[in-house]
């Protein structure tokens, strides 16, 4: 990229006291900002981070690039909690998808149909389940911690996010993440929960999710690295 290249961002405004910039899991470029600063408050701010906009696509780059492409067949392997479960195509099974005897058991017309889109909604749909069992348990363990009380939370498809926190309280987390280690999904639960104090990634930010999870940076750092392999 050459260094007098224009950066492309969408700004994202919002009730927050300071400006951040994030490289989404898609590459995008995503400032979230108050929405009182103008315009050139933020062209000036893309230009002050200019070189860590670069380091971090360019990482984006390398990580996409070893991006894994998951087969619909016999002996593939599928994420669940961190660890590579083996599929097994079945014809004797009610259910879309199950986990049994250490191996995702999919049943085989969903494939043999030619019918992918339905093979990786079996997937989204016992994530989503197991995720709202797991994920809210996990947030009502974590929230008195943090001090907060959450309205209500839920799993679904987030698009590039991982989680998020609206302003009336409500969390929501990726499908996705029931393919990372419950340490992992342990961050994340608390890395919203600690928004309901700072609506930014600020040094404030960071310390409260510090209070519960010491070792923060090494976990964001695993999902940073490992989270484009957390796919179907």
């Amino acid at each position: 990229m050459n260094p007098q290249e224009s950066i492309a961002y969408e700004v994202v405004r919002s009730d927050r006291r300071t400006a951040d910039i994030v490289i989404e899991p898609d590459g995008r470029v995503i400032v979230r900002a108050p929405g009182h600063i103008p315009d050139e408050r933020i062209e000036d701010l893309i230009e002050i981070k200019r070189l860590w906009i670069y380091k971090n696509l360019a990482e984006w780059r390398d990580l996409n690039a070893t991006r894994v492409v998951r087969e619909f067949r016999n002996g593939e392997g599928f994420l669940y909690l961190g660890r590579s479960y083996r599929l097994l195509l079945v014809a004797d099974q009610e259910a879309p998808l199950t986990l049994k005897d250490g191996r995702f058991r999919l049943r085989r017309d969903l494939v043999d149909s030619g019918e992918i889109p339905a093979a990786r909604k079996a997937f989204r749909d016992y994530f989503i389940e197991r995720g709202r069992e797991r994920i809210t348990r996990r947030v009502r363990y974590f929230a008195p911690k943090v001090g907060v009380i959450p309205a209500k939370t839920d799993v679904r498809d987030l698009g590039n996010r991982w989680a998020s926190c609206s302003p009336n309280g409500n969390l929501a987390f990726h499908w996705k993440c029931m393919m990372a280690p419950a340490r992992i999904i342990d961050y994340i639960v608390v890395h919203e929960l600690c928004h309901f104090h700072h609506l930014d990634h600020s040094d404030a930010f960071w310390n409260e999710v510090d209070k519960i999870v010491p070792d923060f940076r090494e976990r964001k750092d695993w999902l940073r690295k490992n989270g484009a392999s957390m796919d179907l």
